[in-house]
């Protein structure tokens, strides 16, 4: 992916040579006339990297490095200066800045600083998600992933994790929706408290205000003691609300007032029961939609949806699928007592094109069950489940009889990299080979200009 490039200069043909050169370069460029356009480019979001000029009419290069470096302080910022201004220079270096370029620009430095600066940032984002990774599985939870959309995930937990902010997670059954609710909470000043889970859909209407709220003794038939409620367990926690789109409006009225006013009535109590609880809640349903059809109220949508975490399908984030299934196959090795270490090429290739329409979840039960059924150190496609292992026969290469094994090597390498759509990292690790190893095939067999 291209990254793309903020350049921020009143000066229209230094901002504009200055972008034809970044494009020809590589880079998406979006330029700005003056500081407050910069900053709206900024704040809109995509920007890897900002070039400013240090005095514009309006908002300043000065004011507009302040407000980046202070929102963003992992945006590298370069300042553009005259001759005679490197002092303002060097005090935008103490604010913040990257580092600075005097006029007239030299291209190959500032192509050269460019290329620095992103790849310090890359390198600072990838610490940053690998000490969150770690941290999050030392404190109980199970994310994995290498996907953009995993990443964006990683950063929207690490920063949302620390507040009392409600989440709503959405996504399609079976993508992991629970491992994110227990990210947040192991990552939040409320880790060492309780975190209480509802799957509402598993609960009969007439049961469910009594199992979030509790219940006098007396209050109904069976009600044969007090029983304290899942908010109530939750204090001073967190409480997790499983397919919050699944619940009746009564019950909906009532949690809108706890998230409002932290308290309620037991079923069939007069006292009143404050709590401090952080609710996340998670749905398979387009709640938009359910409040148009008046099945959701919009207030409670609101209240709960504080901050929104979309986890996107498998089919979605197939670079997880690797990951994911080299993880369940330790899993369950261990479990069964199996020396199973990996899977064949053919196996790694299905595994890697199938849809996956149950998502992890399903992804996780198909390697359980490879392990089960295996008989050898690595999985093949005879020990994937019947539904899975069928997709092989969609995705066939052809090879014809007496053809010699180098031909036919050529033939495998040549699909499977059209297969991924020439991503060489990709088909390397399907067909079980090291990258230079796959560039020395691809050399061999005349194969580059498919590349």
């Amino acid at each position: 992916m291209k990254s793309t490039i903020l350049i921020a200069d009143d000066e229209k043909n230094i901002r504009e040579g200055l972008g034809e050169f970044l494009r020809m370069d590589g880079y998406s460029v979006v330029l700005a006339p003056d500081g407050e356009a910069g900053l709206r480019a900024v704040e809109a979001g995509d920007v890897d990297l900002v070039i400013t000029d240090l005095r514009m009419p309006g908002m300043s290069g000065t004011e507009l490095l302040k407000r980046v470096t202070g929102r963003y302080p992992s945006l590298p910022v370069i300042v553009l200066t005259g001759h005679g201004t490197v002092e303002d220079a060097v005090t935008a270096m103490r604010v913040g800045a990257y580092d600075f370029i005097t006029k007239p620009v030299n291209l190959e430095h500032l192509s050269l600083l460019i290329r620095r600066a992103l790849e310090r940032r890359e390198l600072a984002r990838r610490n940053e998600e690998l000490q969150l990774e770690v941290e999050t599985q030392r404190r109980g939870s199970s994310i994995v992933g290498k996907s953009p959309a995993i990443r964006r995930i990683f950063e929207l937990v690490r920063r949302v994790a620390p507040t009392k902010a409600s989440v709503l997670i959405t996504g399609e059954s079976g993508v992991g929706k629970e491992l994110v609710a227990d990210a947040l909470h192991n990552l939040s000043p409320r880790a060492e408290r309780p975190f209480v889970k509802v799957h509402c859909a598993a609960l009969a209407e007439s049961l469910l205000e009594s199992e979030l709220f509790g219940h006098e003794k007396g209050s109904f038939t069976g009600a044969q003691a007090r029983k304290k409620g899942r908010f109530e367990l939750a204090n001073d926690g967190s409480l997790f609300l499983d397919e919050i789109g699944e619940i009746n409006q009564n019950v909906q009225i009532k949690i809108l007032r706890v998230l409002q006013e932290k308290r309620f009535e037991r079923v069939g109590g007069e006292d009143t029961v404050e709590v401090d609880v952080r609710v996340i809640a998670a749905t398979n349903r387009d709640l938009k939609e359910e409040i148009a059809k008046g099945n959701f109220r919009e207030d409670l949508y609101y209240r709960l949806n504080v901050v929104n975490i979309e986890v996107p399908p498998l089919r979605e984030r197939k670079d997880d699928i690797p990951i994911l299934a080299s993880a369940f196959l330790r899993e369950f090795a261990g479990e069964n007592g199996k020396d199973v270490v990996g899977f064949d090429p053919k196996a790694r290739a299905i595994l890697y094109s199938y849809p996956w329409p149950g998502n992890v979840r399903e992804l996780r039960n198909c390697v359980e069950s490879a392990v089960v059924m295996s008989s050898g150190s690595l999985i093949t496609v005879d020990d994937l489940p019947p539904g899975v292992g069928r997709s092989a026969e969609d995705s066939v290469i052809r090879i014809s009889p007496g053809s010699s094994l180098a031909a036919a090597e050529r033939v495998i390498i040549r699909e499977t990299l059209a297969a991924q759509g020439g991503n060489k990292s990709r088909t390397a690790e399907i067909l079980g080979i090291g990258r230079k190893t796959l560039y020395q095939k691809l050399q061999e067999y005349g194969l580059e200009a498919e590349a």
